[in-house]
């Protein structure tokens, strides 16, 4: 596949409630959104050499700093956390089921497991 991009966006849980409930209908901040660029059965399909734009990851910062502190780890370890699991999002991976849960899990741990640790 060639080069991909994506837009990452760091919200407020005002700005992430107001995506939440005008495009998923869940009047409600969360931690991520992730909005695919293309979705799966669209009329467009992407060549697979061609990468291209993957779609948009918001993460609201201020969740991110709290749900760091609860799982006692660094709010950049969180927000690690988040843009790779918005990002897994965007390639189509989904936990909606418990099959679909653990690889999407596992796939997310062992790209944080490569991170360097600098980037914590």
């Amino acid at each position: 596949a060639g080069p991909s991009e994506l837009a990452l966006v760091i919200t407020d849980d005002d700005g992430i409630r107001s995506l939440n409930r005008d495009f998923l209908g869940y009047d409600t901040p969360t931690d991520v959104l992730a909005f695919p660029a293309l979705e799966d059965g669209g009329p467009f399909v992407a060549a697979p050499e061609a990468g291209g734009y993957l779609g948009d990851v918001i993460v609201s910062y201020p969740r991110a700093v709290a749900q760091a502190q609860e799982r006692g780890h660094s709010p950049q370890q969180e927000l690690n956390l988040l843009v790779v699991h918005g990002i897994l999002h965007l390639l189509g991976y989904d936990h909606a089921d418990d099959e679909g849960k653990v690889t999407m899990w596992a796939r997310q741990d062992a790209i944080l497991d490569s991170l360097p640790r600098a980037v914590e």
